[in-house]
């Protein structure tokens, strides 16, 4: 059973940057590929970004909508999973949460562990 605490959401204006961390208490972390999904009020959950690794090094995926904005990265010493994000915009604003999965998939149904979810609200 994994589990995964999220942290570093908040409020910042438009414009702004902030990092969020997701740990996991998983000492195989660095097995599972790892993504981070937003839920804005009245919205369905969505894929923002996710990170795996490969035979050819770590690989990462990105929906369109943050691309050139948002990063994702991980720290498998740490057992930590990162999401920066620049360049924030009022339409970021959503609880975002970070999950795992054995196998990668862009698809929320595929992931196996979820956080509790960090709230990030950005301001016009």
């Amino acid at each position: 059973q994994v589990q995964l605490v999220e942290s570093g959401g908040g409020l910042v204006q438009a414009g702004g940057s902030l990092r969020l961390a997701c740990a996991a208490s998983e000492r195989t972390f660095s097995s599972y590929a790892m993504g981070w999904f937003r839920q804005a009020p009245g919205k369905e959950r969505d894929f923002v970004a996710t990170i795996r690794f490969t035979i050819v090094g770590e690989v990462t995926n990105y929906a369109d909508s943050v691309k050139g904005r948002f990063t994702i990265s991980r720290d498998n010493a740490k057992n930590t999973v990162y999401l920066q994000m620049n360049s924030l915009k009022p339409e970021d604003t959503a609880v975002y949460y970070c999950a795992a999965a054995k196998s990668w998939s862009l698809n929320l149904q595929d992931y196996n562990y979820w956080g509790q979810g960090t709230q990030v609200t950005v301001s016009s």
